[in-house]
C-alpha cells in the first residue's frame, strides 16, 4: 500500500514537472513585446516628417521664384557639376633623405 502511494506521488510529480516544462517551452515561443513593436518607431518617424498629408490632393501649380531668380539658381546648380581644376598641392621636404 505504501509503495503504491509512493508510485502515485512520483507519477504525479513527474507529470507536473513535464507540464511545467511544456508550459515553459510554449511561453518561450510566444512573440515578445519587442518583436510585436518592431518597425513602429520608424513608421512614426516617417509619419511625423510629413508636413501636409493632404498635399497630394492639391493640384494647383507651385508658386515661388521669379524667372530671373530661378535661372540664376539653376545656373549656379549646373556649375557645381562642371569639372573644376584642382588646387595645386605643395610638396615640402622636411629633413634628410637618409643617404
Amino acid at each position: 500500500m505504501r509503495n503504491l502511494m509512493r508510485n502515485r506521488m512520483r507519477n504525479t510529480i513527474a507529470i507536473l514537472c513535464a507540464l511545467a516544462f511544456a508550459a515553459g517551452l510554449l511561453a518561450s515561443c510566444a512573440p515578445s513585446r519587442l518583436e510585436m513593436d518592431r518597425g513602429t518607431s520608424h513608421k512614426l518617424q516617417v509619419a511625423n516628417q510629413i508636413a501636409n498629408p493632404d498635399a497630394e490632393k492639391n493640384l494647383k501649380p507651385v508658386e515661388g521664384l521669379d524667372g530671373q531668380s530661378a535661372a540664376a539658381a539653376m545656373t549656379k546648380y549646373r556649375k557645381e557639376f562642371e569639372k573644376q581644376e584642382k588646387a595645386p598641392t605643395g610638396v615640402s621636404n622636411l629633413g634628410n633623405t637618409g643617404k
